[in-house]
């Protein structure tokens, strides 16, 4: 009986440390900001995302820069990123969600869709 209780009096003060965020300063499964967008992996992604639209929607963006970004733990990674590309003379924003499992080798473009406010 003394087990049951000391095991349910450490579950409720384990739920609420997570619930103030003292021990995690981030949900699990939520997004995190990408702290630096100029990490060649990041770039990497970016570059599969406007490839992979090019070669689906037969366009010729070329990518110019990542905005920002944030990244998504889950069974691999979730990148949303908001990347710049030229579109001809235009200077464009998408939003470009890709999901990444490299140890399985799996690179997946999920969304790539315009930013409002394009002109």
């Amino acid at each position: 009986m003394r087990l049951l209780i000391l095991a349910a009096a450490t579950v409720l003060l384990l739920l609420q440390v997570s619930a103030t965020g003292a021990a995690r300063r981030e949900l699990v499964g939520g997004w995190s900001p990408i702290k630096d967008l100029s990490d060649s992996y990041v770039g990497e992604i970016a570059k599969f995302a406007v490839k992979t639209h090019n070669d689906e929607a037969k366009m010729g963006l070329v990518l110019e820069k990542v905005v920002r970004g944030e990244t998504q733990t889950v069974s691999g990674t979730n990148y949303r990123l908001v990347i710049q590309v030229k579109d001809g003379a235009e200077t464009k924003n998408f939003e470009a969600a890709v999901f990444d499992k490299p140890w399985e080798h799996v690179r997946r473009l999920t969304s790539f869709k315009p930013v409002l406010g394009n002109a």
